[in-house]
């Protein structure tokens, strides 16, 4: 990787963390450049605004979070059905937990958005488009859901996600089992 692409991945991991530990207010070029161990006015030069530094949060975040290739081989492998869906989903809220960061700065930039234009258009921008691409996704491996189905499972994730990193309702619930359920209340059999 180039020296300063490298650069800008560290930076941008470093806008993810401060954002997700810190909130929006303490996102400034002073504590990307802290976090990241740079010297002082390096995050003013590869994101000379605070816009440029959440496009650049956002295009990490999906980064981080992308799918695992030797995952998503093995599942796509199998039969399409609901049960193959339910791993697909599984591999969602894994991917999620496991960067409680992102899945945080995610959650951050959802509140801020409502505060601040360019955060909503970005952020309604990144999350439409991963839902056409979920939908088409769905579409072309065969899987049984819809694009309403498919906000639904967006609507139910998103809040078990939430409850998984902050604050869980019900701490012995098991995400496997939360999974099964969501797809067996929101995909109806057929015979």
């Amino acid at each position: 990787m180039p020296p300063n692409a490298e650069r800008r991945e560290i930076l941008s991991d470093a806008a993810v963390q401060v954002l997700a530990r810190h909130s929006s207010r303490g996102l400034t070029h002073r504590a990307l450049d802290v976090e990241a161990g740079v010297p002082r006015g390096t995050a003013s030069n590869f994101f000379p605004t605070r816009d440029a530094i959440v496009d650049a949060i956002l295009v990490r975040i999906g980064e981080r979070l992308a799918p695992d290739a030797e995952v998503h081989a093995t599942l796509a492998a199998r039969q399409p059905g609901r049960e193959l869906f339910a791993d697909y989903m599984k591999d969602i809220v894994q991917r999620l937990t496991s960067d409680r960061d992102a899945a945080l700065a995610l959650f951050e930039l959802r509140l801020e958005a409502t505060r601040r234009p360019h955060v909503e258009a970005a952020i309604s921008a990144w999350l439409r488009e991963g839902l056409a691409a979920d939908v088409a996704f769905n579409a072309r491996m065969g899987l049984p859901c819809g694009q309403h189905e498919i906000s639904l499972f967006h609507y139910a994730i998103n809040g078990f996600i939430f409850d998984q990193i902050t604050v869980a309702v019900d701490p012995s619930a098991d995400r496997n089992q939360v999974i099964d359920d969501f797809v067996e209340r929101l995909i109806p059999r057929t015979n």
